[in-house]
């Protein structure tokens, strides 16, 4: 039997969940582990290092968090019956657009970005 378009995402919903909190978990134990230090990440040459990986953490949980909100979208679109459909033409979106992105909002023609 075929996985409906729900329940994939409603998978991916409970991992983007669980990545989060690892990361939310990652950027605690960073911050926990400098907090004690006295070195400055300006000076310290490995404060630069510290400063880096929380920036880079921060951006990644950042990308998940916007994914998170995609995900939560194409699932009201779901609910909501509108989902498979293009926000701007109305018309159906290719099933192979949705399996390689389940979240899309729009058909390829209109896809942000798109030269038209």
């Amino acid at each position: 039997m075929p996985v409906s378009a729900a329940d994939l995402l409603l998978d991916e919903r409970t991992s983007l969940h669980a990545r989060i909190r690892q990361l939310q978990e990652a950027m605690g134990v960073i911050v926990e582990s400098s907090r004690d230090s006295n070195a400055d990440d300006e000076h310290d040459p490995e404060g630069q290092t510290i400063a880096f990986e929380r920036a880079q953490l921060a951006a990644v949980t950042d990308q998940a968090v916007a994914h998170l909100a995609e995900v939560d979208a194409a699932l009201d679109r779901v609910a909501q019956g509108s989902y498979g459909r293009c926000e701007v033409c109305r018309q159906p979106i290719a099933p192979a657009r949705l399996e390689v992105r389940p979240t899309a909002r729009t058909c390829v023609q209109h896809a942000p970005g798109r030269t038209r």
